[in-house]
């Protein structure tokens, strides 16, 4: 990973999160987060190794049972196909992800 990904240079370089099995859908990530071998700092967080991260339970859930993470994964998709994203005026884009933009003050 330190060739494909240097501290300078390597823009360009792409990397699977996945390095065991990156052409395969599988739990692989999650063993390897388990493994402290997460390749995105970001994504290792979701497990800690002193064992107290809020998301360490489902994390080892997935990494020791492929069939809890697909049907969680399956469920999931599903539930995201049911949405129906706003669009034009009847939706925005949030200046703060956290809170409903203010309104706008329009001068006449």
């Amino acid at each position: 990973m330190q060739a494909l990904c240097p501290f300078e240079g390597g823009d360009d370089n792409l990397s699977p999160f996945d390095s065991t099995t990156p052409f395969k859908f599988d739990n692989a990530f999650y063993k390897n987060l388990v493994q402290l071998k997460g390749v995105v700092h970001s994504d290792q967080q979701l497990f800690t190794n002193n064992g107290s991260g809020p998301t360490n339970d489902q994390v080892n859930r997935y990494s020791r049972n492929m069939g809890n993470f697909k049907k969680d994964f399956a469920d999931a998709m599903f539930k995201m196909s049911m949405l129906t994203p706003l669009t034009g005026s009847n939706g925005q884009i949030r200046q703060n992800c956290r809170l409903v933009n203010p309104p706008s003050t329009t001068v006449s």
